[in-house]
């Protein structure tokens, strides 16, 4: 197991129709020996939608970890100095939360975790899913991609023809992009054709 006995943190910004898609690896990181722990945005934790409930999100998040997710500031903030994470991982990370950690912004429950463990000098795995990756983001990006103890999860367009500044990470690499990250390298490509996702 290459995760064996290390501790990761699994951030969980807005992007509420990439729930069901990235979810299932919190199972594929405890498959590979880690122990997770979710932690949610403002938004994340009390938004209800047509994907799904606050609540009901909230109760997967206990059934696959074993314990409640994170959802205050005031919980997330020892965390950096429990030296909490081996790892943290944003899947989804929304446009928002990328555009507020590249102007080192803190007033998310996620985001207070990611600055705890980059405090550490421990590493921020993101895996991205924006509409204006392409667009106004971008330039957040390229500050992330050049920032120290910062790994991106590869992605691409998503739906170029229907949106075409939107990009997403592929969610099946988040688990080698953990393992890669403690190592201290970025999986590579960065930058992948992803497979084609209807606009939701």
């Amino acid at each position: 197991m290459r995760l064996a006995g290390r501790s990761i943190g699994f951030g969980i910004s807005a992007s509420h129709c990439s729930f069901e898609e990235v979810l299932p690896h919190i199972q594929r990181l405890q498959e590979e020996g880690a122990t997770v722990t979710a932690v949610r945005s403002f938004n994340a934790a009390s938004t209800d939608t047509r994907f799904g409930t606050a609540e009901e999100w909230r109760a997967r998040l206990r059934e696959l970890t074993g314990r409640d997710p994170v959802e205050t500031i005031v919980e997330a903030e020892p965390l950096g100095q429990q030296k909490a994470f081996d790892a943290f991982v944003i899947a989804p990370c929304t446009g928002n939360t990328l555009a507020k950690l590249a102007g080192a912004l803190t007033d998310t429950p996620v985001l207070m975790a990611a600055k705890g463990t980059l405090r550490n000098l421990r590493p921020v795995v993101l895996a991205i899913s924006t509409n204006d990756a392409l667009g106004n983001n971008a330039r957040n990006i390229g500050i992330l991609l050049n920032t120290k103890n910062i790994y991106f999860v590869p992605f691409g367009q998503d739906n170029p023809e229907a949106k075409p500044t939107s990009c997403v990470a592929d969610f099946d690499r988040i688990v080698d992009t953990v393992v890669a990250a403690l190592e201290g390298r970025q999986l590579q490509p960065v930058l992948i054709e992803r497979r084609r996702r209807a606009v939701r």
